[in-house]
């Protein structure tokens, strides 16, 4: 279905190609202030083509609200919101139309439908998430509005490459990073020698040549390791700003030196994305099968190309006994119990606690690459499929807006169905 929520619920519509793509959003409180500045700070963050690392299609994904507000203010009715897509190229995949991309969806919507989008990926391309991102923007506003409820996601792992855990802060649930640090830390200015070429950069092992400068003028080799700041520093720099979207950069360097080896070689590579979410309040989540947690994991395992999800301490939790496991309480300063600890990642039973909720999500590497990849066509021949077209080599750095948006959908969802129990007792 393209449906998700009961009270605060969307649905998405439109294809990769097709004339645009967008939201219907209905259960939006009235008198809630918003306009597209509300909601295009997010799809920015999410759209293709901001740097020399993702897909070079170029869609500046301008949102417009179409319905269910007046002056600026929601009045209670659908809200419906729309993107145009600018920049089809459907020729791009004339050779898949009858030979379905390794791991990809072609081959399954075949299968279910008889038919599928010719070109994009239809629905299964990522470009649906615009909807989500968009209504997921609303429903964030209202969230912080009415509780103050803050949702920040990060990439934490590309490839072989991992943030180191001390800077993430969890074991204490006291995250250091809010969406404007990720932005800001997690954005690195690629240095290059003059004269080098891309491929040259990507063949070479030189650890002592500058390869990233942070934003805050700290320079970096291609594993992340600070240099001295070379004196020929201004003939350097490039105009080519890589947002990786890790707020630890000597690890933002080393994901961005995976990314371009595998752009170099016509491949794809994944990673992880956690999410902190702040001043859920105490009593969110239904019991048995709609708690906080599975609610969490069905809108991210939604999202294309997801393949794990964990919360809390996750799998590392299973290594430890129960005397170390077990969230002690404390006396709050808010009235209420909070927990000397959070392995319980903010959730009791199904049910927040009121301690900050967190998670992580596995995304796989793209399906579509460059490679030549021995396959066989609809009809169970042998033949070789070249992809072409504009992908990504890694989406994670556009991941993070996707894991907010999904959150504050399910928050939104939760939150209203609580106040509906307490109203009605």
């Amino acid at each position: 279905m393209s449906s998700f929520g009961r009270l605060f619920r969307v649905t998405t519509f439109g294809e990769s190609h097709c004339k645009g793509v967008g939201a219907i959003i209905d259960g939006v409180p009235p008198g809630l202030e918003l306009t597209e500045a509300d909601i295009q700070p997010q799809l920015t963050r999410r759209r293709p083509g901001q740097s020399k690392l993702t897909t070079p299609r170029d869609e500046k994904d301008t949102v417009v609200i179409q319905s269910g507000t007046e002056r600026g203010v929601t009045l209670g009715t659908p809200i419906s919101v729309f993107v145009p897509n600018e920049n089809v190229r459907p020729q791009d995949y004339s050779e898949m139309s009858n030979v379905p991309r390794p791991g990809h969806a072609d081959y399954t919507y075949q299968m279910k439908y008889g038919t599928r989008a010719s070109s994009g990926g239809g629905r299964a391309s990522a470009r649906e998430t615009i909807g989500r991102v968009a209504a997921g923007a609303i429903a964030e506003k209202w969230l912080k509005q009415k509780f103050d409820t803050q949702i920040v996601s990060w990439v934490s792992s590309i490839g072989h490459v991992d943030m180191p855990m001390p800077a993430l802060n969890i074991s204490t649930s006291t995250p250091l990073f809010t969406r404007e640090d990720v932005d800001r830390l997690g954005t690195l200015r690629i240095l290059q020698i003059p004269g080098q070429t891309e491929a040259e950069f990507v063949k070479s092992i030189d650890l002592k040549a500058p390869a990233y400068l942070d934003t805050n003028n700290v320079v970096y080799n291609r594993q992340g390791d600070v240099l001295p700041t070379p004196a020929n520093l201004q003939a350097l720099l490039t105009d080519d700003l890589v947002p990786v979207r890790c707020p630890h950069p000597p690890s933002a360097c080393a994901m961005a030196t995976v990314i371009r080896e595998c752009k170099a070689d016509a491949d794809s590579i994944g990673g992880t994305v956690t999410c902190v979410i702040r001043n859920a309040a105490v009593g969110w989540g239904e019991p048995c099968f709609d708690k906080m947690q599975a609610m969490l994991a069905h809108a991210m395992l939604s999202l294309p190309a997801v393949k794990g999800f964990q919360y809390g301490s996750g799998f590392e939790g299973t290594r430890q006994r129960g005397s170390t496991h077990n969230d002690a309480f404390c006396t709050g300063s808010n009235g209420r119990l909070n927990v000397v600890k959070n392995d319980a990642g903010g959730v009791l039973g199904g049910i927040t606690s009121g301690a900050d909720i967190y998670f992580k999500i596995a995304v796989k590497a793209v399906s579509t690459i460059g490679q030549a990849q021995d396959t066989v066509d609809f009809d169970g021949n042998s033949t070789v499929l070249e992809a072409k077209g504009r992908h990504d080599p890694c989406v994670l750095p556009r991941v993070p807006p996707l894991v907010e948006s999904m959150s504050s959908l399910v928050l939104a969802d939760l939150a209203m169905l609580q106040l509906a129990r307490e109203n009605y007792f």
